[in-house]
């Protein structure tokens, strides 16, 4: 774990390094959408971390956000976000992450998440907690939703679907203090593991938006769970994470939204 880790680290920082001298430069974007961006950025980051985890550990299978899918028979597998906040980037918005996991069998034992803006490297260890630049992390003690502040964002295909997350928000606005919609699900994990965010919620989510953040949060003390408060997986419609003191609150309030 310690040599994946030192590894993992060093190649995320690296292409976040790269992400970041590259902000606001012109952006050649793609779109897998008619608002679901590519730039040019997200490939030439992917290409610098999975070459890399390729040539170190080349048994290991790879899941990446735009064109990296290998499945060797690995009991490894690598998670990859390569920009996590894509939108934002194309538009030179300073909030987006590199966001990498490892996977062994069903479980996340690795995730990391970094922010080359504000030089924030969140890392943890299945077992071994969550740390923020070396120094260990804990969700917040708010006990209430009235007085916490959630994070949460829609769905690329929020223009064609009734499905889109809306009336969850519309519900959530009237009981918590304050929602806040960044554009990154994997920073939003991360804020909330560190204790800045009190609870998370979205739908429609791919297994490289979550996977280092759910460890991540599990590990600063929080839980994660789908929206009926059962088992969360990477295949699970919605996601819903918090300190755990409001968990319940959330997840009755996402119901009754969802009648």
């Amino acid at each position: 774990m310690n040599e994946f880790k030192a590894v993992a680290v060093e190649i995320v920082r690296e292409a976040g390094e790269f992400l970041r001298a590259r902000l606001t430069s012109p952006h050649k974007i793609d779109y897998k959408g008619e608002i679901n961006l590519v730039t040019e950025a997200d490939k030439i980051s992917e290409e610098m971390i999975t070459t890399k985890i390729d040539h170190l550990f080349p048994e290991h299978d790879i899941l990446a956000e735009e064109f990296t899918h290998t499945c060797k028979g690995s009991d490894f597998r690598w998670i990859i976000d390569p920009l996590d906040g894509t939108t934002n980037y194309a538009h030179s918005y300073p909030v987006f992450c590199v966001s990498v996991a490892l996977q062994k069998l069903n479980n996340i034992i690795l995730g990391i998440i970094y922010n080359p803006m504000l030089e924030e490297m969140f890392v943890a260890e299945k077992g071994q907690g969550a740390f923020l630049n070396g120094r260990k992390i804990v969700v917040s003690n708010t006990l209430t939703l009235a007085k916490s502040l959630l994070a949460t964002g829609f769905p690329y295909d929020v223009r064609e679907s009734s499905v889109n997350n809306l009336n969850h928000f519309n519900a959530m606005i009237l009981k918590a203090r304050g929602i806040r919609r960044a554009g990154s699900a994997a920073l939003d994990l991360a804020y909330l593991a560190a204790g800045r965010f009190d609870g998370f919620w979205e739908i429609k989510l791919n297994p490289w938006d979550t996977a280092a953040g759910w460890l991540m949060v599990e590990e600063a003390g929080g839980v994660v769970t789908d929206r009926r408060g059962k088992d969360y997986h990477l295949e699970s419609p919605v996601i819903v994470s918090s300190n755990g003191r409001i968990h319940e609150e959330m997840v009755n309030i996402l119901n009754r939204a969802s009648i």
